[in-house]
């Protein structure tokens, strides 16, 4: 509990320490913000860096006048506030992370109707005048719960961990990993709990189940961290697991990465793992920057996910602990990937 306290209150730090106004924006120099409802996750952690690597970036190239970082407590309520006041400041791009799909859209079509552009990503939202830039959260969750059930054979008791409770990712995910597993009568889903796409959070939620469970033969998750939380549990509870752990479905998180490594040196273990990649906070700023400045993208745009499998685990035995698996996106790559591949 004292680390959530410890992170809600770094958030609401970060969210303060950037509510003063920004720089003024002129015609050639506008501002971009960011408005980013939870930051309680080792993912949005490095999402909200990426954002600000490329707005340090923009800015010291002369690019923009200023950008505004707003971190929220996973609320409604806290990033409808944040939206009225970048209204107030009339920011010249706003990209959301939200906390719903639909409760926002007044906000935004508020922001829209004053002339700010607005790219909803990774957690997006239903609002008509928005951009979105998202992730394929239900196919990618798909192809990873129908690997698993081939190498159980359609056979096998299953934990769903799922994510951030309301945000449109977690429903996407649970659809999909859904979609495959009522194809496999044989694999029972035992116990659903919520992780919040965090490791501690999904450590004690499974550890608190896993008791009260018959023998768990692979987990679904969602990732930011929860990978390794799930890992960690089932080796402190030990038992039939020693040696023989669930396949669990890998978040891309450098630590789980690390275990994963481990497992298969000492017993041969192995699974798969795709993740989003925070690396999009970056890609969403010069998405922003690319519209203001007269960019005309497809409306809905998809980003690819990065991929680890046993052929290619070690390269990322060197990777620092407590990341997630992720390429950084210059303005470069957004212009060739995003922009351009709209026609424009």
């Amino acid at each position: 509990m004292k680390s959530t306290h410890l992170a809600l209150a770094a958030a609401l730090a970060a969210a303060t320490a950037f509510t003063a106004a920004p720089a003024r924006a002129s015609e050639d120099k506008p501002v971009i913000a960011l408005s980013n409802a939870y930051y309680g996750n080792t993912w949005r952690h490095q999402m909200v860096e990426a954002f600000e690597t490329a707005a340090k970036q923009a800015k010291a190239d002369g690019k923009i006048a200023d950008y505004v970082v707003l971190n929220g407590d996973g609320s409604v309520n806290q990033q409808m506030s944040q939206m009225a006041d970048l209204i107030l400041k009339h920011v010249d791009a706003i990209v959301i992370d939200a906390a719903s799909e639909t409760a926002l859209n007044g906000a935004v079509q508020k922001a829209c109707q004053a002339g700010i552009k607005v790219i909803a990503f990774d957690s997006i939202l239903s609002a008509p005048c928005a951009f979105t830039l998202n992730f394929d959260f239900f196919n990618y969750q798909a192809q990873v719960t129908e690997e698993i059930a081939k190498r159980l054979k359609g056979h096998g008791n299953v934990i769903v961990v799922r994510g951030v409770k309301g945000s449109a990712p977690d429903h996407d995910m649970y659809e999909g990993q859904m979609s495959v597993l009522k194809k496999y009568p044989g694999l029972k889903v035992v116990a659903t709990v919520y992780g919040q796409a965090t490791t501690s959070v999904a450590q004690a939620a499974v550890a608190n189940v896993l008791p009260s469970l018959p023998h768990v033969d692979a987990v679904l998750a969602q990732g930011g961290g929860d990978d390794f939380g799930i890992a960690q549990a089932f080796a402190q509870y030990g038992g039939s697991y020693e040696g023989h752990m669930p396949i669990i479905d890998g978040g891309g998180s450098s630590n789980f990465i690390h275990w994963w490594i481990a497992e298969k040196a000492k017993n041969g273990y192995s699974t798969i793992s795709l993740n989003t990649t925070p690396g999009i906070g970056g890609a969403a700023f010069w998405l922003g920057y690319a519209i203001v400045k007269g960019a005309k993208p497809k409306k809905d745009m998809i980003m690819p996910v990065a991929r680890v499998t046993d052929e290619n685990l070690n390269d990322y035995s060197t990777l620092a602990p407590g990341l997630i698996v992720s390429p950084s996106y210059s303005e470069a790559w957004v212009e060739e990937h995003l922009v351009k591949a709209a026609g424009h």
